[in-house]
């Protein structure tokens, strides 16, 4: 999904255009997956023996979860080529939150 919206960002980033409705609607849909990631991990944290330390885990759950908003309202206050270029500093964003959350579960704690 992420992959998808980047591409899409920077095909209006280079031809000069401001993110369009479905890019917003994209973001939505990620945003609902993230949603349901952060129940999924609240209970597989709950259900599980691996040493993961809840801080840390929590923290990249949260703000992997609000980064698109964020970025979504920015990028509608700012309705040019600036704004599509936040929506793809969102995504990618969300991107390295969600590579730095798998190390953390599976064990990567440095």
């Amino acid at each position: 999904m992420c992959a998808i919206t980047v591409v899409i960002a920077l095909v209006h980033l280079v031809r000069d255009r401001p993110a369009e409705d479905g890019m917003y609607i994209l973001l939505g849909i990620l945003e609902l997956v993230l949603l349901i990631q952060l129940v999924w991990g609240a209970i597989a944290f709950a259900t599980t023996g691996r040493d993961v330390s809840g801080v840390l885990f929590f923290a990249y759950l949260v703000g992997v979860c609000v980064a698109a908003p964020i970025g979504a309202f920015w990028s509608l206050a700012e309705r040019s080529r600036g704004g599509t270029a936040v929506l793809l500093v969102a995504v990618v964003t969300i991107a390295a939150l969600q590579a730095r959350l798998w190390s953390i579960w599976h064990g990567a704690h440095a």
